[in-house]
């Protein structure tokens, strides 16, 4: 009868820290508070070279995109707008030939705006940085729109 009551709360214990380790993680999608990979939620036209990546500022068009909300910031007059496209005054920008500096551990980054344009001004007109979808590296083809995805999902069923 002891043993029995001894493997209950063994089980008991066993179980509670996995419910409680899973509460620690939801919501983050990371075991360490946001600061893991998030290579999925990146768009194909991304830079390449980043497991993590928040938002993006693109000196081209002096904007930023948000990686987890999938949407563009940008100016209009004096307010900072969001959307899931551009407006029509962007109509030339190319996300897959201009340079997209990522920008972590800033909630807010539009709010140090005047920070990045000055660091970054080198970087406007920059056309040559590696983006997701031209990139060989397989931690990338788990993305839906890379040309290897369909590939890679055919050897992860084998």
């Amino acid at each position: 009868m002891k043993q029995s009551k001894f493997v209950f709360l063994l089980y008991t214990l066993v179980l509670m820290g996995i419910a409680v380790s899973s509460i620690n993680c939801w919501g983050t999608g990371t075991m360490n508070g946001g600061i893991g990979v998030n290579i999925n939620d990146q768009p194909i036209w991304g830079p390449e070279g980043f497991d993590r990546a928040d938002y993006y500022y693109i000196p081209d068009i002096d904007s930023y995109y948000s990686v987890s909300e999938r949407q563009y910031i940008y100016r209009d007059g004096s307010e900072w707008r969001h959307g899931a496209t551009l407006p029509p005054t962007y109509s030339g920008y190319d996300p897959y030939h201009s340079y997209k500096v990522v920008i972590n551990n800033e909630p807010t980054p539009y709010q140090n705006h005047d920070t990045h344009v000055t660091k970054y001004a080198p970087l406007k007109g920059k056309k040559d940085q590696p983006v997701i979808r031209d990139s060989k590296d397989p931690k990338y083809f788990s993305i839906k729109e890379h040309p290897q995805h369909d590939t890679w999902v055919k050897q992860q069923q084998h």
